[in-house]
């Protein structure tokens, strides 16, 4: 698994792609911190976090997932993925810590927005870190349904849009309809954002995770044995 995560992590910040996620995700942050702190004066920044994962994700997550396996298949590459000594699991899982990787470090960056309003402000450094947990299980979540998309074709363009559509229906299922409310993912960030640990929420996030991580699973061993 480690290899694979070295690997991954070389691709990101060895090419434009990491740099370019950070930076478009740092720009929704700035844009976001204008609109929800600097404007109403507030210290609060659940509601930077909040709207970013709401947002954000949707532009980052594609990005970061499109090439797994897409790319890997294009490339010819996939065979050798899936007769090496790694299992599918690990391979899996090494993939998906690496693309969490590069959140987290733009999460760990976005501390600077805590420093900025503590000169105008006591913020509560306790409901930022709280906000940050959420936002690291909500990104994973999301992460992986990119990566099962990901899995499903080689084209990633096509990996691209199915992960943005995935996510539209997953974040804004509310919108939809109030029916879907019980299993909108954003719905299971706002405690998070509030400053709030809640163990239902953290729960649903995992298993939200499991279950696209399962399917990747699937169709990856559906793969191999095709091969």
């Amino acid at each position: 698994m480690w290899a694979v995560l070295k690997k991954e992590l070389k691709s990101y910040f060895l090419s434009p792609i990491g740099y370019v996620v950070i930076g478009i995700f740092l720009l929704c942050f700035s844009v976001f911190f204008y609109l929800t702190t600097i404007t109403s004066g507030s210290v609060d920044l659940g509601a930077l976090y909040y709207y970013t994962a709401l947002y954000g994700l949707i532009i980052i997550v594609p990005i970061l997932t499109m090439r797994m396996f897409a790319e890997e298949r294009k490339n010819g590459t996939e065979q050798l993925l899936l007769t090496s000594p790694i299992s599918i699991v690990k391979i899996i899982i090494g993939k998906l810590i690496a693309a969490l990787s590069v959140i987290i470090i733009t999460l760990i960056i976005s501390f600077v927005f805590y420093f900025i309003v503590m000169f105008f402000g006591e913020p509560n450094i306790g409901n930022v870190l709280v906000a940050m947990l959420g936002f690291i299980l909500i990104s994973m979540a999301t992460l992986s349904i990119g990566m099962f998309a990901s899995s499903l074709t080689e084209n990633q363009i096509i990996a691209g849009i199915i992960t943005v559509a995935f996510l539209i229906i997953s974040l804004f299922l509310t919108d939809i309809s109030s029916i879907f409310s019980g299993i909108a993912l954003i719905n299971f960030y706002t405690s998070f954002a509030q400053g709030v640990i809640s163990i239902e929420n953290i729960i649903n996030l995992a298993l939200f995770s499991i279950v696209f991580i399962s399917l990747t699973i699937i169709v990856m061993q559906r793969r191999k044995l095709v091969k």
